[in-house]
Parts: C-alpha cells; structure tokens; sequence
C-alpha cells in the first residue's frame, strides 16, 4: 500500500526563472514532481543530460544528484512538489511520462495539483495527498499494452474496424456482411478470414457479432430498456433472435444475465482471443443509447 505525504511548503506551486538561470547540483532529499509550463530546461543527473519541455512528467527520487538549467533565451516556468512516499519499492523506475496522451490522466491530476496549492480550499492537504497518490500509481504503472494499441493491429484490420465505427455512428451495432467487411478492409474475403482467424481465433463477421453482443452487457445492467429495444440496439431483428445468440455466447438467457451480480456473470466474450482490441478502436459507441420504442 503507498503511502504519500506533502512536504510542507515545497509545492504544489510553480516557480519562475529569468533565461539562463542554473539550479544545483544538489543532493535530492525527497520525491519531486517536475513539469514545465513554459520554456525548456535541461535536467541533469550524474551529469546525464535530460532535455524537459511542457508535455513532460519528471520523477526526481532522494540521494539523486542533480542540476537544471533553465531556457538561456526565454524565461522558464516550471512547477513542482515535493513528496515522501512509503510503502513501494521498483528496481526500474521510470524518469520521465508524457502528459499528453489521450488516455492518460496524469495532466488533469497535475492541473488540479497546482489548483488545489494555488486556492487552498478547505482539506485541501488531505485532497493533494489523494491526488498526489494517484499520480504516483499512474506514473509509476506500465504504459499499456502494445498489443491493444491499434496500431500495432494489421492494416486491414484496422480499415476494417473504421468502416464498423462509420456503420455504428448512430449508436446501433448493425451487422455487416462479409462482402463489405472485405471491401473495407481492401483484401479478399478469404483472406481476411485468415487474418482474423490467426490473430483472434474467429472470422471477421463472428468477431462483429461478438462485439455486438458485448454492447448488451452495460444495457442489461445499467438501464431499464426492453429487451426488444436492447435487441434492436445491438443490431438484433427482435428479442427471440437476440437471446437466442446470446444464451449460445453466454450460456444464460439476457433476462438471467441482467439480474445477475457482474462479479458472478459470465465473462465477457472479448475477454479472450484479444478482442478488447477491435473494441479499443469503437470508443464510446457503446455508451451512447439510441431511444427505441417500447414493446
């Protein structure tokens, strides 16, 4: 369990330096958070120069030794805070993060990091520390897999899926068929069927079923629509058919699984085979409810 505490009067705050100034060496007595938010910095460390920009996240751990020299041209302003923190211990830690990545929230927490130093709202000690925690566990936790990453998925995959996304834009889960799968992923049918049976264990229009499918869990769970309606939702001609593909996926009727406690329900179908991958590229479609009339 980490454990992290501010240390008093060491930040959250942000500090301004005309151009050309220097800082250090110094020996590094606690945990610092660095980011810049204007100008540029070279970060040393044994010497070891580390080139810092805004976008960047820098971790300084105690018993470094370190310097920064700051922008000659412009001026620099960078923020920080300093922290103790118990309770982990990483032989590979990592220097630097980018604040910039879309799915990332290491820049919010920053921001909300400097507000809460600049405003002081009441407890707002007790709310830096929580925030300040998180950070830590974001910063410190592995970047995300790279084969969930869309582009490491083969380019008729990927071409694939953006015709489903343009085919779901309106928030329902149509089905597709092979022919246009194929021609959106410019090959022929059959090798698509083998790009997918290698990579995920199923062919395209089964992979598009299951996707479907998926979109029902959230529905069954968190809204009060029909089943007629979740059927019509996730692409399904009506209610028979729909349980139907469910009960042969799932192993239970809808009706079973919606009153089912999620941690006891059956697993999700995209949990194996590297599914959550196709899924990844379909962000908030299956959020987003279309009203359907009752039946």
């Amino acid at each position: 369990m980490i454990s992290v505490d501010l240390v008093p009067r060491l930040g959250p705050t942000v500090a301004d330096y005309p151009p050309g100034s220097t800082f250090g060496p110094r020996d590094a007595r606690s945990y610092q958070f660095v980011w810049l938010l204007r100008g540029s910095a070279i970060w040393l460390w044994d010497d070891v120069p580390l080139p810092l920009a805004p976008g960047t996240l820098l971790l300084i751990r105690p018993g470094m030794r370190d310097s920064f020299r700051w922008d000659p041209r412009t001026p620099t302003r960078h923020a920080y805070v300093h922290f103790t923190l118990t309770g982990h211990a990483r032989a590979d830690w990592p220097l630097v993060r980018d604040l910039t990545g879309r799915h990332d929230p290491m820049g919010a927490l920053c921001q909300y990091l400097l507000w809460l130093g600049t405003e002081c709202p009441p407890a707002w000690r007790v709310h830096a520390g929580e925030t300040l925690r998180l950070l830590v566990l974001t910063f410190l936790a592995d970047p995300a897999p790279a084969g969930l990453a869309p582009a490491t998925l083969p380019e008729p995959v990927v071409a694939m899926m953006r015709a489903v996304r343009e085919h779901w834009s309106d928030g329902v889960a149509r089905p597709i068929s092979m022919r246009r799968l194929a021609t959106a992923a410019q090959v022929s049918p059959s090798t698509l069927c083998r790009t997918f049976r290698r990579r995920f264990g199923v062919g395209p229009v089964a992979a598009v079923e299951l996707l479907r499918l998926t979109r029902a869990e959230p529905l069954l769970w968190q809204s009060d629509l029909s089943m007629h309606a979740i059927a019509v939702q996730c692409g399904f001609a009506d209610a028979y058919h729909f349980s139907r593909r469910f009960r042969a996926i799932y192993g239970m009727a809808p009706t079973a699984f919606r009153v089912t406690a999620p941690e006891t329900a059956p697993p999700s179908p995209i949990e194996s085979g590297g599914l959550a991958a196709l899924q990844s590229l379909l962000p908030g479609t299956h959020s987003r409810v279309s009203p359907m009339p009752e039946r």
